[in-house]
């Protein structure tokens, strides 16, 4: 057997098990919560590996992945395309701050948008997705932690944001997406998911139009558990798939 192949193999089988292990530690958090896996999706953060791994983890059943960069994405999706210029068929997802003179090519890439979290920047969206004739899928990002260094509206500014986006038409809000602080322990995180999982709840009983609590993107390697009992339904994972995986960006 060639050394390379070899390699993939050995990376393809650590891949496999790594998402083994995570999808057996949501279902024991759904199970301890009384809730169904299928009500929850995954999002694999490839930001620290190249278009390969995304590949292998696409032949392993993982059809969503998030990046931080417009340009980053831009590259693994074109190095995702087959000889003839077809892309592999992947959902993709905007996790970081987005800028605004990076809307346009943002919507010609992502699925969702995770991280709206200002007037302009919905209005920046609005227009280029109007233009472009198409409807944009936005998720608002609040600092429900309230660290400074974050970005995401205050928990006040949330409900009258939203009700200054229920007219536009160039984009739908399909929920909400929070971070929370770095720790060993999930257990700090659990009182803010909780408070995030009432704040989207009394959105919901609100009713604002073109305004959609579907998801709550909420939970990471590091709190994921956590965040499922709480009630997240989208999961950001990252570094807990690539555990010993040696080809890291």
């Amino acid at each position: 057997m060639e050394p390379s192949l070899k390699t993939e193999l050995d990376i393809k089988e650590t891949l496999r098990r790594n998402l083994e292990e995570l999808n057996s530690r949501i279902m024991a958090a759904c199970v301890r919560s009384g809730r169904s896996p299928n009500d929850i999706k995954i999002v694999v953060s490839t930001k620290y590996v190249d278009h390969d791994i995304i590949r292998q983890l696409f032949e392993l059943g993982i059809r969503e992945v998030g990046e931080n960069r417009v340009q980053e994405a831009q590259r693994k999706y074109e190095a995702l395309k087959d000889p003839s210029g077809v892309a592999l068929p992947l959902s993709w997802h905007m996790f970081g701050h987005l800028q605004r003179n990076k809307v346009k090519k943002a919507l010609q890439l992502f699925e969702l948008i995770h991280a709206v979290d200002s007037l302009r920047l919905t209005q920046e969206i609005n227009e280029t997705a109007l233009a472009m004739g198409k409807k944009a899928k936005v998720l608002v990002e609040v600092n429900v932690s309230q660290e400074p260094q974050k970005y995401g509206l205050k928990e006040e500014e949330v409900v009258p944001l939203l009700k200054e986006l229920s007219p536009m038409k160039g984009f739908q809000v399909l929920g909400l997406m929070c971070m929370t602080p770095i720790s060993q322990d999930p257990e700090p995180s659990r009182p803010i998911f909780r408070h995030f999982r009432e704040i989207s709840e009394e959105i919901n009983k609100i009713g604002i139009e073109n305004i959609e609590m579907k998801y709550l993107s909420m939970g990471m390697t590091q709190d994921f558990e956590v965040a499922v009992e709480e009630g997240s339904n989208l999961l950001r994972i990252g570094s807990i798939l690539f555990r010993d995986v040696p080809r890291i960006l």
